[in-house]
Order: C-alpha cells, then sequence, then structure tokens
C-alpha cells in the first residue's frame, strides 16, 4: 500500500505542474495552427513574377506553387533562328522551373517564421522535423 502511496504522491506533483505547462504549450500549438492556417491563405493569394531569356518569358505563381499565368514576349524571340521553338520551350522550362523554386522558398520562409521558436519546444531532437 505504501508503494502504491509513494508512487501517486510521486507523480502527483511534478504532473501537476507538468499539466500547467502542457496547457500553456498546447495554446501555444493552437495560435501556431492558426497562424499557419492563415499564412496558408496567404500564400495561395500572393504571387511571384519570374522571368527567363532576358525577359523573353514571364511566369507567374502562387506560394501553393499553382501557374497563374505566362507572358511570352514575341520581341525578345528571334523568330528567324531554325531553332526559335527549342529555344522557347527551354526557356518555359527554366523559368517554370525557378518559379517553382522561388515559390517554394517564399512559403517555407512564411511557415518559418511561425514555427521557428517550435523546435525547442519538442522533447528529444524532434524540432527538426518541422525545421
Amino acid at each position: 500500500m505504501s508503494k502504491k502511496t509513494g508512487g501517486s504522491k510521486k507523480f502527483g506533483g511534478p504532473a501537476m505542474g507538468g499539466g500547467m505547462n502542457q496547457a500553456g504549450m498546447l495554446k501555444q500549438i493552437q495560435k501556431m495552427q492558426e497562424d499557419m492556417a492563415n499564412a496558408q491563405s496567404a500564400l495561395e493569394q500572393e504571387t511571384i513574377d519570374v522571368t527567363a531569356g532576358g525577359g523573353a518569358i514571364t511566369v507567374t505563381i502562387t506560394g501553393h506553387q499553382r501557374i497563374k499565368g505566362i507572358a511570352i514576349d514575341k520581341e525578345a524571340l528571334d523568330l528567324t533562328d531554325e531553332e526559335w521553338l527549342t529555344d522557347l520551350q527551354d526557356l518555359l522550362v527554366a523559368a517554370i522551373n525557378q518559379a517553382v523554386e522561388q515559390s517554394q522558398v517564399m512559403a517555407a520562409e512564411r511557415m518559418e517564421g511561425i514555427t521557428g521558436n517550435l523546435g525547442g519546444m519538442l522533447p528529444g531532437g524532434l524540432g527538426g522535423l518541422l525545421g
């Protein structure tokens, strides 16, 4: 019997303090979830313009990596060159890849601003999972 009583006293004290700490952590996590939802919504609307080929191609992309538009400046292309179509295709690939990369960086920076301080709150090195 004394083992059970001793055990509950041993775990009763720290659990109360841990419970208060857990409540604070839960509140922080809920706030972070709200902030992340707001950031995701904003990223859906936010766009980046990326150009390639000296302005021949402009790709507009959202923070959710959705292409919103592609503009081609016909004047910047040499249509007399036999390889103009291949050049255009290469420029499109380069511009789209750059746009996706920049969009991912933008999204990561927004999320890092929200989750950046979480790493220290997680036990056992789990903070690296979010960074």
